[in-house]
């Protein structure tokens, strides 16, 4: 089971840049130090009096940033004394009431600055392994939920198998009909079953997947006259995990039937499936074929097809109905109405 490679950090993800040792650290202190007296020198008298760390909090603060907690403390208690030093009157390292408070409001700040941007790092990293965490979890359940579809289709496809071993032992017809028809729909439903594969239970294209798997059960009707498929519709509607495979099972059984029962006599067949929205919010599929049509007199409440009675089943099922009539010219059109809540 392989486990996708960890997420690209995002920018404000990286800090600290670096953690670069004791030493470096101490060095890159008393460099920004001496850039920051610099340039409180250079701006000084443009100040009024008040301001001796004007310039040295923003660096605390990027050095804290850049390379951590441990750094920007190094440049804080440097960039204390400087200031102490050169710009708390008077100068040098004179310690009185007023220089005293001073430095405890330097060191009070820096300090928060520090601590601020400690735990917001501390934070962050925390917040990131958690991402990456739940990204591997989340790629382990897809897995996992792919593995326990193919098990379960393989399984159905291996009952299929065994009720195709038991039909050769059977000497009724009808009996064999019987376990044909439920060994094709049993493999029918662990086709599907590998199909959806999405753990998150996302809607199927519902286009695609009418024509995935018209090919699908053309393939496995074995017929002597070449049968194809062509699917139209808008293709923006979709299907839902659990409306699937009912619908599935109506439309593969209203071309099995095309298959088997439509095209005798015939050189070639052609199924086509239709998809289209009504203005009562209701999602309409059609699988006409160009067969030979239904018998004189056919009416469907009247026919005793298990075929037929469980593509009625399964419509109610959803909320819809399953009919069968004339095509247009010639033919049979096997029509699903759904609500699209469905």
């Amino acid at each position: 089971m392989s486990l996708p490679p960890p997420h690209p950090l995002r920018w404000n993800e990286r800090y600290p840049l670096a953690r670069i040792g004791l030493p470096a650290e101490l060095v890159v202190g008393l460099a920004g130090t001496g850039l920051s007296t610099a340039l409180r020198w250079a701006v000084g008298q443009h100040l009024p009096p008040g301001f001796p760390y004007i310039t040295y909090f923003p660096l605390v603060i990027v050095t804290a940033f850049m390379l951590g907690a441990r750094a920007g403390g190094i440049t804080a208690f440097l960039s204390g004394l400087a200031a102490w030093y050169w710009f708390i009157p008077p100068a040098g390292f004179t310690l009185d009431r007023g220089t005293g408070v001073a430095l405890l409001f330097f060191a009070f700040i820096t300090g928060t600055e520090v601590l601020l941007v400690h735990w917001m790092q501390r934070a962050n990293r925390q917040a990131l392994a958690g991402r990456e965490t739940n990204a591997r979890l989340a790629e382990t359940q897809t897995l996992l939920f792919r593995e326990l579809q193919h098990r379960v289709g393989n399984n159905l496809q291996m009952v299929a198998a065994l009720l195709n071993l038991q039909r050769k032992r059977v000497r009724d017809v009808e009996a064999r009909e019987a376990l044909d028809e439920a060994a094709r729909r049993l493999a029918v439903v662990g086709r599907i079953s590998r199909k959806l594969y999405d753990p998150a239970g996302a809607n199927q294209p519902l286009k695609s997947f009418l024509d995935e798997l018209a090919r699908d059960v053309i393939q496995s009707n074995a017929s002597a006259v070449p049968v194809s498929h062509v699917v139209s519709g808008d293709g923006l509607a979709s299907i839902s995990p659990e409306a699937a495979i009912p619908l599935a099972l109506v439309v593969a059984e209203s071309i099995a039937n095309a298959i088997e029962h439509g095209f005798v006599g015939h050189d070639a067949g052609l199924i086509e499936i239709r998809m289209a929205h009504s203005a009562d919010h209701r999602l309409t599929v059609e699988v006409e074929d160009d067969g030979r049509g239904l018998p004189a007199g056919f009416a469907m409440e009247d026919s005793d097809s298990l075929g037929l009675r469980i593509a009625s089943m399964l419509a109610g099922q959803l909320g819809g109905r399953f009919s069968l009539s004339a095509g247009p010219v010639r033919g049979t059109v096997a029509r699903i109405e759904l609500p699209l809540s469905a």
